[in-house]
């Protein structure tokens, strides 16, 4: 569970996800303070480090050489309202195989299942 509580003014929220405590808000362009990435940053950031630790868990399952790997991921205009853009760089002594099963694994990763199957969210107003 997380919550996203919001002061009486401005865009800033903090955010509380388990015991840890982060900021969120709108950039100065957009009206907020810039004190935090703004929740499609969030989003985008939980896809790109979900995907990383989901490489790491398999890659050290199958005993591979994964050294380390950036994820970046990005929102890009389209006609459809938008995609993500995802690229992974793999370092380490990995064979050709190898890279490209951990590509299809990054496709099935938690976050990126939630994203991509576009889930149904119920809202409840107190």
């Amino acid at each position: 569970m997380a919550t996203a509580t919001l002061g009486p003014t401005g865009y800033a929220v903090t955010v509380q996800s388990g015991r840890h405590r982060l900021a969120a808000d709108e950039p100065e362009s957009s009206g907020g303070t810039d004190t935090g990435p703004t929740p499609l940053g969030l989003l985008l950031a939980a896809l790109a480090s979900c995907t990383a630790i989901t490489l790491r868990m398999y890659a050290d399952r199958k005993g591979w050489p994964l050294a380390g790997a950036e994820v970046a991921a990005r929102l890009l205009p389209d006609d459809a309202g938008g995609h993500i853009e995802r690229t992974i760089t793999l370092t380490g002594d990995l064979a050709a195989d190898q890279r490209q099963r951990l590509g299809e694994i990054a496709d099935r990763t938690p976050v990126t299942r939630i994203v991509a199957a576009g889930r149904k969210i119920t809202t409840t107003i107190r």
